[in-house]
């Protein structure tokens, strides 16, 4: 497979990872979610909670970015970023927001839609200080988002800020800008390839306190 002229040329791949039997799902989404998600970290799929967040801005201009998914509950399913970068502003000015998650060694693709909110700032704390200390430090003194005028500039924040928590100065402290949301979702896809491109795409609808399922053409 390769690029030619512009144009992607290759052997086209085989489907046949499994399949979905509408009968047998669970009346949840959350259940087969949790099953998908666990069988791609035991067959040791690289960053398996990976997932494409996407958001729009005041226009309506959309924008997508990957993260990573820290937790899955029944509320739905949780990340951490810069409230002040530019998801956390476009999720402010509008909740609706879809995440995707690709497990291409399994064939398997799950979609999500559903209203981004808050979790509770105790929530946020007992992630902040679970997290490496470099990795909080990070978090403390990156403008996300933000034009910066070099890497060196980074560091050098990174550099006085540990220099300053190691001399006693100051201390690792989660900033107000920076915490958790959950997804609440109100669709679910599950995509699960299969051969001929007939793939099976079961879709869960939230309909109040009960979900719909739907079986989609491919």
């Amino acid at each position: 497979m390769g690029l030619e002229q512009g144009q992607i040329n290759g052997d086209r791949r085989h489907y046949d990872g499994g399949a979905l039997d509408v009968n047998r799902l669970p009346a949840a989404p959350k259940d087969l979610f949790e099953e998908w998600l666990a069988q791609a970290f035991e067959e040791g799929l690289r960053d398996a909670n990976a997932m494409v967040l996407s958001t729009v801005d005041g226009r309506g201009v959309p924008s997508n970015r990957v993260v990573l998914a820290k937790a899955v509950d029944d509320r739905g399913i949780v990340f951490y970023t810069n409230y002040d970068s530019r998801k956390g502003s476009e999720i402010e000015r509008n909740h609706h927001v879809a995440l995707l998650f690709h497990w291409r060694e399994l064939d398997r693709v799950v979609r999500i839609e559903g209203l981004a909110t808050r979790v509770d700032p105790d929530e946020s704390d007992a992630y902040f200080y679970s997290r490496p200390i470099a990795s909080s430090i990070g978090a403390m003194v990156s403008p996300q988002s933000e034009v910066i005028a070099s890497r060196e500039e980074l560091l050098s924040r990174v550099h006085d800020l540990t220099a300053r928590i190691e001399a006693g100065e100051e201390t690792v402290v989660r900033p107000d800008h920076w915490g958790g949301y959950v997804v609440i979702p109100s669709t679910v896809e599950f995509w699960q390839g299969r051969a001929d491109r007939l793939h099976d795409r079961i879709r869960y609808r939230r309909d109040h306190d009960r979900w719909t399922i739907d079986r989609l053409a491919p």
